[in-house]
C-alpha cells in the first residue's frame, strides 16, 4: 500500500469538456473487471465449471488488465542463491493478494491484485541449485555442487553467484548440466502455471527467460506461451547464446502447436547490441531478419527494476524527462553499457529509417513494462520498495541508500559518482570497469553497489476483451500493450481520419475509434495533405498520485536525418499548452522531503486530448507514443532515508514522476505502404 493519501482531482484535459470518470468507463476506459480474493485452484476440481462463467463475458471495447511478464522463483539459479525458497504456486498466489515471505523474513503482499503474472525462471540451470542444496539428491554430492550448497551469508551468495556464470555457455556447461532436473523443474512450472490458471479472474502463462549475455551484454528474453503446453525442453543460453537461433527454434516449435512470443529487455545494459543496426553476427540487416524478428518480438519491456530503457538524455538531449532511472552499467557489472543501440526511442527512430531507405523494420515493437523480482513477488511501490535480489539487498543499507554507520539526524553525507562511473558518448568502446562507483568524502560508508540505480518498476497493461490467456496473448500480439513504472495509470491511444469528429464522451467512442482508426501498435496510411488525429486518454491510479501531463512522442525522418519531438498535449488543473513550446505550465505540485507529503490540491484524475500534429508532414515516415506523466513523489531511496531518520543522498534523485508509456501507432506516407502489424 502507499504511504500518501491523495483526493480524486477533477480537473481534465484543458483542450475540451470531457466525459466524467462513470462514462469514461463505458467508453475509452473500459474499467477492469474487479479481482476477487485469493484462491489456490487445484487441477480438475468442481470450481471449473463455475470459473468459466467470467470468461464468457467479453468486452468488445476491451478492459484494461495489468500484471506483470517478469518474475523469478526458487527454480533460477540465482533467485535461490539469493535465499528465494518461493515455488512458482506461491507466487501465483501472491500475485492474487495472499502474503509470501521475503528470504530475510518480513511478509510481502500486495495492495491490490494483479490481473495476470507469469513466472520466468531461467531456463539454463533450471531448478538445479536446489538439487544442490539438498542432501539427499544425487547431484548434492557432486564437487561442482559444494560451494553452491554451502553459500550462506551475502557474501559467499556473491560468490557463489559470480562462480557459477562461468559454466553459463554453450561452451562451458558441460557435463555439469543435468537435463533430468531441468526438465523436471520446467515440467513443474507448466503444471502451476495450469493449476493456478482461473478464466475470467487471474490469468497465468507457462514462461521462462532465455539469458543470453555474451561479454555481459544483456541480450536477455522472456518467452511467454499462448497455451497450456510447451516443448520438454526449453532453449536456453546454454544452446546459444545467439537470439536468433532463439527466433528459430520459437519458429518450429510454432510449426509444432506451440506459440509463443518472446520480450526482450534491459536493453539498456545490452551494450548497444539489442538494437544495433546488423545482425547477431554484424551482417548487414535485410527483410527476412526483420520479419523473423517481428513474427517472434513484438514487444519489449521498456522499464523494471535494472532501469528504464526508454531513452537517455544522450539520446534524446531536448527531452526534460529523459533522465528517468537509468540504469548505467552492463548485467551484473560495473562497465559502462554503450548508450546507442540500447534505448527503444532510438531502435523505433531507427527502424522506420530503414523501413523508408530499404523497405524494412525489424524495430517494429509494442511497450511492456515488468519488475524483474527475484523474489517471487512483485514490489513495484516506490513507497515499500525491497529491491529484487533477496538477502543481498533487503535493508536501505544493502541498497546503498544508507550508510553503513548512519546516525539519525545526521546532516548530508558528501558522496556523488565517481567521474569514471557515468557515461560520456553516446557510442563508442565502453570504459573498463571502475574501480569505484562513488566518491567523495564520505563515500566509503555507503556500500559500494549499482543496487542505487534500481528502480520500483513496473508493470504491463494489456486491452483485452477479458481476462483470459487467449485474449490478453492476442492483445500483446496486436501491441495493444502499454507500460508503467509501477502504479496502474491507464492509457488509451488512437490515430486516424475522421477522428476529429469523435465525440469522445461518446458512449461507443471506442467502438467508433476502432471502426474509423487504429489503437497503439496499429499503422496509418497517408491519404494526400490529409492530416490524422489522435485520440489520447489516461486515468491516474487512485493509490498513486495524480497525473500532471500527457505528451505525444513524436519520431520522423527527414533529409535521411532522424528526428524527434516531445508535444505535450493535455495538462492538469486547468493549465494550456503553450503553442510556441507546446509545454504544459508547471502545475505547481510538491513533495516535502520531510515526511514524502505530497500535493493534495494539484494533478488531474483524467487528461484526455484530440491532437493533430502541427509539423505533420504526409510524405514523412513517422513513429508516434504516448507518455504520461504523475505529479513528483519520493523515490524509494528517500523513503529508505525517511525511515531511517537520515538525510536523503544528495547525488540520488530525491523524487521521481512515475510514468506510463503506450504502444507506438506508424505513419506510412502514400503510396509507400503502410507497414502491417
Amino acid at each position: 500500500m502507499r504511504l500518501y493519501k491523495l483526493p480524486v482531482a477533477s480537473s481534465l484535459s484543458n483542450e475540451r469538456p470531457w466525459l466524467l470518470a462513470a462514462t469514461l468507463c463505458l467508453g475509452l476506459a473500459a474499467c477492469a473487471e474487479p479481482s476477487d480474493e485469493a484462491t489456490t485452484v487445484e487441477p480438475a476440481t468442481d470450481e471449473a465449471a463455475a470459473l468459466e462463467a467470467p470468461a464468457s463475458v467479453s468486452n468488445p471495447s476491451r478492459n484494461a488488465y495489468f500484471g506483470d511478464l517478469h518474475v523469478h522463483t526458487r527454480y533460477s539459479f540465482d533467485a535461490f542463491l539469493f535465499g528465494t525458497v518461493a515455488t512458482p504456486d506461491e507466487a501465483y498466489r501472491f500475485a492474487q493478494g495472499e502474503p509470501l515471505s521475503h528470504p530475510s523474513g518480513f511478509d510481502m503482499q500486495l495492495s491490490q491484485p494483479l490481473d495476470f503474472y507469469a513466472v520466468t525462471d531461467h531456463a539454463m540451470f533450471l531448478g538445479m541449485l536446489p538439487e544442490m542444496s539438498d542432501p539427499s539428491t544425487e547431484i548434492s554430492k557432486t564437487e561442482f555442487a559444494a560451494p553452491f550448497a554451502a553459500a550462506q551469508t551475502v557474501e559467499e551468495r556473491t560468490d557463489a553467484f559470480q562462480g557459477i556464470r562461468d559454466y553459463m555457455t554453450p561452451e562451458t556447461h558441460g557435463e555439469v548440466l543435468d537435463k533430468g532436473i531441468v526438465r523436471s523443474a520446467w515440467a513443474e512450472i507448466v503444471a502451476s502455471a495450469n493449476r493456478n490458471y482461473q478464466p475470467g479472474r487471474f490469468t497465468t502463462f507457462v514462461a521462462y527467460e532465455y539469458t543470453a549475455a555474451p561479454d555481459a551484454q544483456n541480450l536477455h528474453r522472456n518467452l511467454i506461451f499462448r497455451g497450456d503446453s510447451a516443448p520438454g525442453m526449453p532453449f536456453s543460453r546454454l544452446d546459444s547464446q545467439n537470439p536468433e537461433q532463439l527466433w528459430q527454434w520459437m519458429d518450429d516449435i510454432r510449426a509444432q502447436g506451440y506459440e509463443a512470443l518472446a520480450i526482450p529487455h534491459n536493453s539498456n545494459g545490452s551494450n548497444g547490441q539489442m538494437f544495433k543496426p546488423a545482425t547477431y553476427g554484424n551482417a548487414p540487416l535485410d527483410a527476412t531478419y526483420a520479419e523473423q524478428r517481428m513474427r517472434n518480438e513484438p514487444l519489449m519491456e521498456v522499464t523494471q527494476i535494472k532501469g528504464t530503457s526508454d531513452t537517455h538524455p544522450l539520446l534524446s538531449p531536448n527531452d526534460e524527462w529523459a533522465d528517468f532511472e537509468i540504469m548505467p552499467f552492463r548485467i551484473a557489472t560495473q562497465v559502462i553499457s554503450n548508450v546507442s543501440g540500447s534505448y527503444a526511442r532510438e531502435a523505433l527512430l531507427r527502424g522506420i529509417a530503414l523501413e523508408q531507405d530499404q523497405g524494412f523494420n525489424p524495430f517494429r515493437f509494442g511497450l511492456a513494462g515488468a519488475s524483474d523480482t527475484h523474489n517471487a513477488s512483485y514490489a513495484g511501490d516506490e513507497s515499500e520498495f525491497y529491491s529484487k535480489v533477496g538477502l543481498l539487498d533487503s535493508s536501505p543499507v544493502l541498497r546503498g541508500a544508507v550508510a553503513q554507520d548512519a546516525q539519525p539526524g545526521e546532516a548530508p553525507l558528501d558522496v556523488h559518482p565517481c567521474p569514471e562511473a557515468v557515461p560520456s558518448a553516446v557510442a563508442g568502446e565502453s570504459s573498463l570497469p571502475a574501480p569505484k562507483i562513488w566518491c567523495g568524502a564520505d563515500a566509503d560508508r555507503f556500500r559500494e553497489t549499482y543496487y542505487t540505480f534500481w528502480s520500483a518498476s513496473g508493470l504491463t497493461g494489456a486491452w483485452a476483451e477479458q481476462n483470459t490467456r487467449e485474449s490478453i496473448y492476442d492483445a500483446f500480439r496486436r501491441k495493444e500493450t502499454f507500460a508503467t513504472s509501477g502504479p496502474r495509470i491507464r492509457v488509451r491511444f488512437f490515430g486516424g481520419y475522421g477522428l476529429d469528429g469523435v465525440a469522445v464522451n461518446a458512449q461507443d467512442v471506442v467502438a467508433q475509434a476502432d471502426a474509423i482508426g487504429v489503437p497503439m501498435g496499429g499503422d496509418i496510411a497517408g491519404r494526400s495533405e490529409a492530416v490524422p488525429t489522435f485520440l489520447v486518454w489516461a486515468a491516474r491510479d487512485a493509490h498513486s498520485a495524480p497525473l500532471q501531463r500527457a505528451q505525444i512522442i513524436k519520431g520522423w525522418t527527414e533529409d535521411g536525418v532522424t528526428q524527434e519531438q516531445v508535444f505535450d498535449v493535455a495538462c492538469s488543473d486547468g493549465l494550456k499548452v503553450d503553442p510556441e513550446t507546446h509545454r504544459c505550465p508547471d502545475n505547481g505540485a510538491t513533495v516535502n522531503l520531510a515526511n514524502c507529503a505530497v500535493s493534495e490540491d494539484r494533478g488531474a484524475a483524467e487528461l484526455a486530448a484530440a491532437w493533430q500534429d502541427p509539423t505533420f508532414d504526409a510524405a514523412q515516415r513517422a513513429v508516434y507514443y504516448v507518455r504520461v506523466l504523475e505529479n513528483p513523489t519520493c523515490r524509494w531511496s528517500t523513503w529508505d532515508a525517511l525511515r531511517t531518520g537520515v538525510a536523503p543522498r544528495p547525488d540520488l534523485h530525491a523524487t521521481i514522476q512515475e510514468r506510463a508509456w503506450s504502444s507506438p501507432i506508424w505513419y506510412a506516407p502514400a503510396g509507400s505502404g503502410a507497414s502491417q502489424p
